[in-house]
């Protein structure tokens, strides 16, 4: 937990796939001070039409190697939120080659009682977790 949901452009092989989830990953964990096996990960591909992502008017392109991150989390500090924006684009960047500029992110948290992790308990509320 963090859940993360990753909206592409489709045409990726598994390989690249992969890539981008475990450089995503290494920045949840160094970021967020996650465990390692902390990993629950979707990848959603559509066709190039069906993704809109535009500027909000900061003057920067986007190409088709754009990636959409969507965090669902417990509540993360202004400073841990920060470190993931920059460690995302490093990790990215570095084993993906994926351009800063196509790479948004956006992170919606929530609490204790919003997960269960199976069994139809909320682990965070029962001590296990």
């Amino acid at each position: 937990m963090p859940l993360i949901r990753f909206d592409l452009i489709e045409g990726r092989d598994e390989e690249s796939l992969r890539n981008l989830l475990d450089a995503s990953h290494q920045a949840m964990v160094k970021a967020f001070d996650v465990p390692e096996r902390d990993r629950y990960q979707i990848v959603h591909q559509h066709p190039a039409h069906e993704l809109i992502i535009e500027d909000t008017g900061l003057g920067f392109e986007r190409s088709n190697n754009l990636v959409v991150v969507s965090v669902t989390s417990k509540q993360r500090s202004d400073e841990q939120k920060q470190n993931f924006y920059k460690l995302l684009v490093q990790e990215l960047g570095e084993k993906c080659g994926i351009e800063p500029n196509d790479i948004m992110v956006s992170i919606v948290t929530n609490g204790d009682a919003d997960w269960s992790f199976g069994l139809g308990e909320a682990q965070f509320l029962t001590g296990k977790l």
